[in-house]
């Protein structure tokens, strides 16, 4: 197969907070010209099969991943697991743990929304995320008040009431940062820190990279050339593996699929 150099690393589908099927992503991705994408949904790898199966149709190489949501030194932090064994036991058993503590979660955020007066329902999140879904997660939430017509975008759902220092959010319970990257390697794949910021990573790099992180996600839509550069010097300097993605959930986010992209060189 002939790979295209334009990569990304890191999107979602249905199977946990996008807006397209895993099937439907990946003719996404081949139509904006990407050669190897990954798919990485939030605590789960429902995805991964089917995913597979459309990009051998759209000649596009796919790689299974995995983005756990984890405790670390500076708060919850994500994981990206790239390459990882998606039938692999214990990263399925984590899974199934995940996903029930994320419904745990949202029924949470649900009630704090409605104790502030807003009536939202946790069947509207449901239908929000629709049948294919694994993982409730907090676009659904936001695209369930969009909907009700309580805020007038998701980004306005998060500003004012779901990100992570508003007053409707709830921690999902993640698994300590060191078990993330062990059951990642576990199960064959490759432990990337995902969009970390520069605070996370002045308190948490030593204790993950003693735990066993393996590279950090340095190449991300909006990010400026001197950051970019800074990363790049951090990740050399503590032998890190460097990695890039979009983090794209669908359109609604305005930008469509391959038009960020990591050029081959950067990543060999």
């Amino acid at each position: 197969m002939s790979i295209s150099p334009r990569i990304d690393l890191h999107m979602h589908s249905t199977a946990s907070d996008g807006t397209l099927s895993p099937a439907q992503l990946v003719e996404v991705a081949a139509a904006g010209a990407l050669g190897l994408m990954a798919l990485t949904d939030h605590d789960t790898v429902a995805g991964v099969l089917e995913a597979q199966e459309e990009a051998t149709r759209q000649g596009i190489h796919l790689i299974p991943g995995v983005e756990l949501s984890a405790t670390g030194p500076s708060g919850e932090v994500h994981i990206l697991g790239l390459g990882v064994v998606p039938t692999h036991p214990e990263l399925l058993a984590h899974t199934s743990l995940a996903l029930s503590s994320r419904a745990r979660r949202m029924a949470q955020m649900v009630a704090r929304l409605q104790e502030l007066g807003l009536p939202v329902t946790m069947e509207a999140v449901e239908a929000e995320a629709g049948p294919e879904r694994e993982a409730l997660a907090r676009p659904h939430l936001a695209r369930a008040m969009v909907r009700a017509g309580l805020v007038g975008s998701v980004w306005e759902a998060f500003d004012r009431y779901l990100a992570d220092d508003q007053v409707a959010f709830v921690s999902t319970a993640p698994i300590p940062a060191e078990e993330a990257i062990r059951l990642i390697r576990g199960a064959g794949g490759v432990a990337i820190w995902a969009h970390p910021s520069d605070e996370q990573l002045e308190e948490g790099l030593d204790l993950l990279l003693e735990c066993g992180l393996e590279g950090i996600e340095v190449y991300r839509p909006r990010i400026l050339p001197p950051r970019i550069r800074r990363l790049e010097a951090l990740a050399q300097s503590r032998n890190l593996l460097v990695s890039g993605g979009s983090d794209w959930h669908g359109p609604e986010g305005g930008e469509p699929l391959g038009s960020f992209f990591v050029e081959a060189e950067r990543l060999a």
